[in-house]
């Protein structure tokens, strides 16, 4: 009985840009339905503008969850704290190769075109390890801040995949 369950969760850093959106959102709302009283017609631009900043601005506010069990690696997104949306499932058998992200070992697959997902902080102090995975619909390059103990059961269970230098 060798089995291996962990959670990690990685907050993601708001951008600037990002931070600025929220008040700036509502403060369209507030002139359009400002405008709205004289004109009519702009009560329709407020109601989208309002519906677009309900269903986005929740999403600025990002949190990933990484649910490691057994050499499968699960990644929740977690909306402002409230919603919970499964983004990504990577098995060790579709794993091509676990890596740092300054590891030579990646040379040949930064010179590929891959899908890039980022699941990371975008803290730069933080110890980022590169992913690639095997799909269906083809090759993906996954960026991940993994812990020393999923880094160490990964390469109990593929020692040759995983490239810890």
């Amino acid at each position: 009985m060798n089995e291996m369950y962990k959670e990690i969760l990685v907050k993601r850093k708001t951008p600037f840009v990002l931070k600025l959106v929220k008040p700036a959102a509502i403060v369209l709302i507030a002139l359009l339905v400002v405008l709205g009283l004289a004109v009519p017609l702009i009560w329709i631009a407020a109601a989208a503008a309002a519906a677009a900043a309900y269903f986005l601005l929740p999403r600025i506010n990002v949190e990933y969850e990484y649910l490691y069990v057994n050499g499968d690696i699960d990644i929740d997104a977690i909306y402002s704290k409230q919603k919970r949306k499964r983004v990504a499932s990577y098995t060790m058998e579709e794993l091509e190769i676990l890596a740092p992200e300054n590891s030579h070992a990646l040379d040949s697959y930064r010179q590929k075109k891959l899908t890039v997902r980022d699941f990371t902080s975008g803290d730069e102090q933080n110890k980022v390890f590169v992913l690639i995975e095997n799909l269906e619909k083809g090759q993906e390059y996954v960026r991940l801040e993994l812990t020393e103990a999923i880094l160490k059961d990964m390469r109990r269970m593929a020692p040759r995949k995983i490239v810890l230098m």
